[in-house]
């Protein structure tokens, strides 16, 4: 019996975990759960959102399942998921975006996989407050060695790229790639214009390329031209590595090609550590309406099972998902044609039509 820390997490976190849970379950699969805390209901307790027992559980289970948390906008705590990736070093951040028959979106067939690593990049959280008298002193450091002039009321957010990391996650995109017979990994950045950070990370993913290139293909883009790309023939398209900013919005540019956020679940993972999760919010205005889709996290739950070895399991939770989307029925609201559609059902309904299919495959 394996043992995975639950986080239920904020907003309609909480029922969405209930939703996967009861799927895990119902595909045969003995968990132990250690619940733990994190997020807005983590301070009430704790004084803090991410608690240290928490990060203690999943340093010893190894593996978690986690609802989605609330991220204040401009003031506030900062983000715990940000937090959880750097205090566990979860350096890649993996997001299948893969097209489900009968959700609704502008495309078929997309396949993609974005690799995003997690731990440095402007994301980093290294910044300067405008008027402190810490950024005034990084403002004269920086202008005395760019001898460019900065604003004097300017906040500075400061993008560290090494080649350490850079390497660690474009060998962990070429290594996905080949166990899960990927056939292309393309490389993401900005190089033409910042030539030390986004330069070095296109350098060292050439070099990693080299090793790989009898068996995975290398490419890379800018990443404005990749949007463009992604939405004119997201076909050609395969395994993406990213640094973190660029990661994170392709993911939801990826999410959107196959039906939204509602469908895109994700997992960060580090050296023997791994955090399942939907990649969208806590949706914190459907907290308690049994009203949002529980699929991001159902096939988040996926991506779990094959991380701990039950495939089978996997594989029959997936299929049930994809055949509840396909048809239509037991859906929620924006997986319905039209979202005023007085049929569609709530997240416990769709959860037990998935679990349903389940008894009958």
């Amino acid at each position: 019996m394996s043992r995975i820390t639950l986080i239920p997490g904020d907003g309609t976190g909480p029922e969405l975990v209930l939703a996967a849970k009861a799927c895990i379950e119902a595909a045969g699969v003995a968990i132990e759960w250690d619940i733990r805390e994190a997020g807005e209901t983590a301070i009430k307790r704790y004084g803090t959102p991410l608690p240290q027992d928490t990060l203690d559980s999943i340093k010893k289970n190894k593996v978690a399942l986690k609802g989605p948390i609330t991220t204040p906008v401009g003031s506030g705590f900062r983000s715990v998921n940000v937090d959880l990736r750097k205090s566990l070093d979860l350096y890649a951040c993996l997001r299948p975006c893969k097209s489900y028959e009968g959700a609704r979106s502008r495309y078929k067939n997309v396949d993609l996989v974005i690799v995003r690593e997690n731990t440095e990049d402007l994301y980093a959280g290294i910044e300067f407050q405008k008027g402190s008298a810490e950024v005034k002193k990084v403002i004269e450091t920086i202008t005395a060695l760019s001898k460019k002039p900065i604003s004097r009321d300017s906040a500075i957010s400061i993008k560290p790229i090494s080649e350490s990391a850079t390497r660690r996650i474009v060998e962990f995109a070429f290594e996905y790639a080949l166990k899960n017979s990927r056939h292309k990994v393309t490389c993401v950045h900005k190089a033409n214009i910042m030539k030390y950070t986004d330069g070095l990370f296109l350098e060292v993913a050439r070099a990693v390329a080299k090793r790989y290139e009898s068996r995975i293909a290398f490419e890379d883009r800018i990443v404005d031209n990749m949007c463009m790309q992604l939405v004119q023939k997201p076909e050609e398209y395969d395994v993406l590595v990213l640094p973190n900013l660029y990661g994170d919005i392709i993911s939801d540019l990826a999410a959107g090609l196959v039906g939204g956020l509602g469908i895109a679940p994700g997992a960060n993972i580090g050296e023997g550590r791994a955090v399942f999760e939907p990649t969208h919010g806590s949706a914190p205005k459907y907290k308690g309406l049994n009203k949002v889709n529980p699929a991001a996290i159902i096939l988040s739950a996926v991506m779990m099972l094959r991380h701990i070895g039950e495939d089978d399991a996997a594989r029959r939770l997936e299929q049930a998902t994809a055949y509840v989307i396909k048809e239509g029925k037991f859906v929620t609201y924006d997986l319905k044609a039209n979202k005023s559609d007085p049929t569609a059902v709530g997240t416990r309904e769709m959860a037990d039509a998935v679990i349903k299919r389940m008894s009958i495959t």
